[in-house]
């Protein structure tokens, strides 16, 4: 399966950038998204959550500054401010919002009604202006990297301090190619902008998979924001770190998960 867009996460020293109640109601009106949760795949192995949970928690995509082995959070409320001028566009990013926040169990986030209350900022951007949007967020150089090496269609990056605490997020997404483009855009780099910022290839069942298309908030990235927004996992620990405590934080995560989603034991 071929993406229609390609998305871009870069760490760069201090700061990271990201070059993606219940189910949106809206989500299964639009045949690619309804056809993708037909078939998803719901049921899996401590294994296989762990492997993708390390792939995408740790490092980045796009190194400019070294890898960073680290957890990197958020430890305040979030909080969601979106600039432009599409109605319509706002309203789906509201209620991606709230689904991403009734779905993690340990993550505060909902809307802000101005900009100076955000955690996240949310650029709306025709096409045509990506890549100047890009240029005036992070400079014509880094731009053209970004561009040439990636060539994204949504972008999205944190900065975070020296305790590896996320200080504030910025999302920059496309809102003329189509609604399952925008969603895919808009949970996925909403989602790497709270801090699973790194691509994988080998995982198959994220979107944080560059061969893979959503369109919703899927079961098995679930599992990866619940465990990276557990309290018992701390900005700043190692993977060893990590390790020690994962088992039983998996535990509780899996509960939630199953209870979310009303699937099986």
């Amino acid at each position: 399966m071929m993406r229609l867009f390609r998305s871009v996460r870069v760490a760069i020293a201090t700061a990271a950038i990201a070059v993606l109640l219940w189910p949106l109601p809206a989500l299964p009106e639009i045949p690619q998204i309804a056809a993708r949760q037909h078939v998803e795949k719901k049921n899996f192995t401590d294994a296989e959550i762990i492997e993708g949970f390390f792939k995408t928690t740790f490092g980045a995509e796009f190194q400019l500054a070294g890898r960073v082995d680290r957890i990197r959070k958020y430890v305040t409320p979030v909080r969601v401010f979106a600039e432009g001028k599409r109605a319509d566009r706002k309203a789906q990013l509201a209620k991606v919002v709230a689904d991403i926040g009734s779905r993690v169990q340990h993550l505060d986030i909902a809307m802000a009604k101005n900009r100076e209350d955000s955690t996240i900022t949310v650029q709306m951007v025709r096409d045509h202006d990506l890549f100047s949007t890009i240029a005036k967020s992070y400079g014509n150089e880094r731009a053209r990297e970004i561009k040439s090496s990636l060539d994204p269609q949504c972008l999205s990056g944190f900065r975070k301090n020296e305790r590896y605490e996320i200080t504030h997020s910025d999302v920059i997404l496309t809102v003329d190619n189509g609604d399952f483009v925008f969603l895919d855009c808009a949970y996925e780099e909403l989602l790497q902008s709270l801090g699973p910022i790194n691509d994988t290839s080998s995982v198959p069942w994220t979107m944080f998979n560059d061969k893979v298309s959503m369109g919703y908030f899927d079961v098995y990235d679930q599992y990866i924001l619940n465990l990276l927004y557990d309290p018992r996992i701390k900005p700043g620990m190692t993977v060893e770190e990590v390790k020690a405590v994962l088992p039983e934080v998996l535990a509780d995560v899996r509960a939630w998960v199953r209870k979310v989603n009303k699937l099986s034991e």
